[in-house]
This record gives structure tokens, sequence and C-alpha cells, in this order.
């Protein structure tokens, strides 16, 4: 069992008060489901970056199965990981996909816990499904230590492929929080700079890019698998839904983060 970690810190232990952020965080969103195949979140604090997670949790269709791609903060485990322990948050609880977990079996994704334990790029984002999707729905988390080009691409190909295989409907989507701990006005310019490869879904550019300005998006690999994954379902677009930084919240402009909600369709 995959106790929650950051519950009390990113979002409230409490459940009456974590469903009040939840709804606080979608309040002027309109829940209009459209046939995603993937999408981009962040994992800050939900008071940062809790709305703009909810821009692309509000159009996520019903799946049988959310794959979540994250990055690796905590450098434990092994370097991709893949976590079958059923997940707890305030709201409940949430099994994985054993059955498509399997069929990643000598892959290059290992079966680790361990990589998951204090992670909190994918716990995160487990309430959200919850407050759309209730219990009817199943996650498989793959955590990510590695994240250079060649291993995300094959982890995302591998990853669809196993999903098509499994004949279920899957959601891909990958955690990341962009430019870390510069002023508002570099970060923006290089977050959208990054950002446009991924609304082209061109994969090497968003790496080349991403060198060039040595932009600190932590989740780049978790983007690229999605991206990769996304391509394998025949994704023909990608849309920036919103793009917002801390210091939208904290009125300091001076060391933001920035966070962006990207879907592919």
């Amino acid at each position: 069992m995959r106790q929650t970690t950051v519950a009390g810190q990113f979002y409230p232990r409490d459940p009456k008060d974590l469903k009040k952020e939840l709804s606080r965080c979608f309040k002027d969103i309109e829940i209009k489901p459209r046939n995603i195949i993937g999408a981009v979140v962040p994992h800050a604090g939900y008071v940062y970056s809790g709305e703009v997670a909810a821009y692309a949790y509000a159009l996520l269709p019903e799946a049988d199965t959310y794959v979540f791609f994250g990055p690796n903060h905590t450098g434990y485990g092994s370097a991709v990981a893949l976590s079958q322990d059923t997940w707890v948050t305030p709201l409940g609880m949430v099994d994985t996909d054993r059955e498509l977990g399997k069929l990643l079996a000598g892959s290059i994704v290992d079966y680790d816990e361990v990589a998951h334990r204090f992670e909190h790029s994918i716990e995160v984002q487990i309430p959200f499904l919850q407050h759309r999707f209730a219990e009817s729905f199943k996650i498989l988390p793959v955590c990510m230590g590695l994240q250079d080009e060649e291993t995300a691409v094959e982890i995302g190909v591998e990853v669809a492929r196993a999903a098509k295989a499994s004949g279920k409907k899957v959601v891909f989507i990958a955690s990341s929080d962009f430019t870390h701990y510069q002023s508002e006005e570099k970060a923006s310019d290089n977050d959208h700079y990054l950002i446009d490869p991924v609304i082209m879904i061109d994969i090497p550019e968003f790496y080349r890019r991403r060198e060039e300005r040595n932009i600190t998006a932590c989740g780049f690999g978790p983007i690229a698998a999605t991206m990769a994954a996304a391509g394998e379902y025949g994704a023909a677009k990608a849309s920036l839904l919103k793009y917002a930084t801390s210091g939208d919240v904290t009125g300091d402009r001076s060391q933001v983060v920035g966070y962006a909600a990207i879907v592919f369709e």
C-alpha cells in the first residue's frame, strides 16, 4: 500500500478540506470532456498550480487507466520505476492496473516501489482524478530518474504499445513544472520557447531547445514520454490551455516557477 507522503503539505490532509480545495481549483473551469490522448500538468502545491492542472483535468475523458509519467526528485529506486501497489489519498484508495503492468515485463521499466515512496510528482495528481471520476479508474505510475531523449521515447512507446495490446481505454499524463526560480519575464519567455515544440509534438526540437537554454523543467522526460505515447496513438494536435507562474499567487515576480496545462488529441 503506497501511503500519502505530501498530504498536509502540497494539498490538504483532511478529506473535507481537500474536496473544498479541489472545488476551488475547478471553480471557473467548465468540465467538458474531449477525446484527449495525453496531457501535461504541473505538480506544485495546489494553492500555486492546482488551477492550472484543473484546466487539463476538466477536459479528460473517462478511461480505464490513467498512465502517469513523473520525474524522480528523490533519487531513490530504479531509474525507470513502475508501481504496482494500491495508492492511498485522503479521498480513498486507487488500484494500479496490474494487468497492464504485467505487459511491460522485460521492457526498460522496472517493478519498483522504492522510487515512488517519497516522490510527490504523481501523488499530487491522483486527487484530481478522484474529484472527476470517483473510483471508476485505475492508474499506472511510472517514475523516471532517467530522462534522456532515447529513454523517454522508449518508455512512451513501450507503454503505449502495451496499452494498445490490453485493449483498454488509456490516457497518458506527464507531471512536470517548467522553469524554476527565475524572474517571471525570463521564465515565461523560456517556458513558451520550450512549450512550442510540445505543441508541435516534436521531441528532438523539444530536447534541443531545453539544452540550448538550460531550461529547468523538472519533468522534461515525462513530457517527452507522453509525446511519444500520444504519437503512438495518432495524436494530431496539441494545445496549451493555461500558463501561469507562482508569482500570480505570491505576488513575487523575481523568483517564480512556471506551470502549464497542455493536452494532446
